[in-house]
């Protein structure tokens, strides 16, 4: 006798990746930080997709084009619904984008031309700008959109005051239109995500390749206790993998290296805007007001030692503060001042510092924090007496944000792959970044503030990019930061897992095969 045929539901596919560093908050606008930016877009959606090709591709928008000089016209995927249920519209369109470009927002940069968004019918969508702008395409692919009566009935119409470490609901709660839902959260231990069943995607055929139906994202912050972990098979994958490692994990034959250069640099800042350096033994003056201190700082390092003996190889030495990967790179750019410990005692002497002074470095634990001693040692041979002062990333990133530090390292990325927005939101001058400013030390220079608006408007891309090499050789001029190196990433999984390495150092779980 014929039995009826039973469907099989296909086995469960867990995939545990550990890091070190959790997401800060849930609020896709409160915070543009890499490792909060690596969560969220697991739940919430933009309208273009950057993917594995690191091309822009469509994702809740099909299709874009430039209308009018100032005005760009996103038409709208049908159909989509959020995990909650709600219909996905231009509303939600508009109301994420004037969230994002809210003053608590940190993803001003992402909007810093565009005046507003206006809903020409459910699913179509004009975005506005004061000036022409040919990267909104790539801009739009790091604003994630928000459901606007979910937000409203959660007391979260504009983001979090990341800053004064504000609480809303959407700080530990999210309802997005992507592949997967938040079904615990526990802060800088755990967040564990499944499957949205009713996510568009899957109809629509998107990933075709990705199997896992539960994804945990684990933090662990100290670098044995992650490689211990893969190693005992407790996790899959390791996100941050320690340089001194990597060798060693290569040996493994159940165990795979995926590694490249990262689309990220890790330079110096000074706090140049005020008067009296804060933490340091000098009274009445700010030593990094003088360019003469920031060239002892430079001339001081030296990034050969650091990407050989402390990051193992890990690294490209660079005085460029972007990578060749990002639009407006320029080898006549990228020319650090060599290695000179005398010179640099000599300018301290000129700049009236002959026994130099102390001054606290502040650097998150977890990715850098090795350079971090290791240039505080070099600084020390030649009478900057630093104080390493490591904090957890969220810490961290709230004292710079607030202004709170005298001598900081941090890491940036592109992921416009657009030169613009490092000049806009790390080298312009306060005023001109606003809300989405990161330049913590207050560098200003009035010559390259002016080139801000001449980039902006500027419709040729030979041009543009004239103009980012030029506001780039006055940076580096004055070095109003310190370029040290572009980061390698180097990724480590167990064998039997598909994934593609990317430069920008993010992966969608909904792109990766488990065996």
């Amino acid at each position: 006798m014929a039995l009826p045929a039973v469907a099989q539901t296909p086995p469960p596919r867990v995939f545990r990746m550990a890091t070190s560093v959790d997401a800060a908050t849930l609020d896709p606008h409160a915070t543009n930080a890499l490792f909060t930016f690596l969560v969220v877009s697991q739940v919430y959606e933009s309208l273009t997709h950057r993917g594995d090709d690191l091309r822009v591709h469509p994702g809740l928008a099909t299709a874009w084009r430039q209308t009018e000089p100032t005005r760009w016209r996103f038409t709208l995927r049908a159909g989509v619904k959020f995990a909650g249920g709600e219909d996905f519209t231009a509303d939600d369109v508009v109301f994420s984008i004037t969230r994002a470009l809210a003053p608590t927002s940190n993803y001003g940069i992402f909007v810093d031309t565009v005046v507003r968004a206006e809903a020409v019918d459910d699913t179509t969508v004009d975005i506005v700008t004061r000036v022409p702008d040919a990267v909104i395409p790539d801009k739009m692919t790091r604003i994630l959109i928000m459901d606007r009566g979910w937000s409203e009935a959660n007391r979260s119409t504009v983001p979090q005051n990341f800053a004064q470490r504000e609480e809303l609901p959407a700080v530990r709660m999210a309802n997005g239109t992507g592949p997967f839902m938040i079904r615990s959260r526990e802060v800088d231990q755990r967040t564990i995500m499944v499957r949205n069943p009713s996510w568009w995607g899957t109809a629509a055929g998107i990933a075709p390749a990705g199997n896992i139906t539960e994804y945990h994202h684990i933090t662990l912050t100290s670098d044995a206790t992650r490689v211990a972990a893969l190693l005992s098979g407790e996790v899959d994958m390791v996100h941050v993998v320690p340089v001194q490692d990597v060798a060693r994990i290569r040996a493994n034959p159940r165990l795979r290296v995926l590694e490249g250069q990262e689309n990220r640099t890790v330079w110096l800042g000074f706090r140049q805007d005020v008067d009296e350096l804060p933490g340091s033994d000098v009274r009445g003056r700010n030593p990094f007001k003088d360019l003469r201190v920031r060239q002892a700082v430079a001339h001081a390092i030296d990034v050969e030692a650091l990407r050989r003996a402390t990051l193992r190889g890990q690294a490209v030495p660079t005085g460029s503060m972007w990578t060749q990967f990002v639009n407006g790179w320029d080898q006549g750019t990228d020319a650090r001042l060599p290695l000179d410990r005398d010179r640099a005692r000599r300018l301290l002497a000129e700049a009236g510092y002959p026994q130099g002074f102390s001054v606290p470095l502040d650097c998150p634990v977890g990715t850098y924090d090795e350079a971090c001693q290791a240039v505080a040692a070099m600084l020390n041979q030649v009478g900057i007496r630093v104080t390493l002062a490591l904090h957890p990333n969220a810490v961290f990133t709230q004292r710079i944000r607030r202004q709170e530090t005298a001598f900081y390292a941090l890491s940036w990325g592109v992921p416009t792959f657009d030169a613009s927005y490092t000049l806009r939101a790390i080298m312009a001058s306060r005023a001109i970044g606003g809300s989405a400013s990161w330049n913590m030390g207050g560098y200003s220079n009035p010559a390259f503030d002016a080139l801000i608006p001449r980039i902006d408007a500027e419709g040729d891309p030979a041009a543009r990019r004239a103009l980012m090499v030029e506001a780039h050789r006055l940076h580096n001029a004055d070095l109003g930061h310190v370029p040290l190196y572009h980061m390698m990433i180097p990724w480590a999984h167990r064998q039997g897992i598909a994934m593609q390495h990317r430069a920008d150092n993010q992966f969608q779980i909904r792109d990766i095969k488990v065996d």
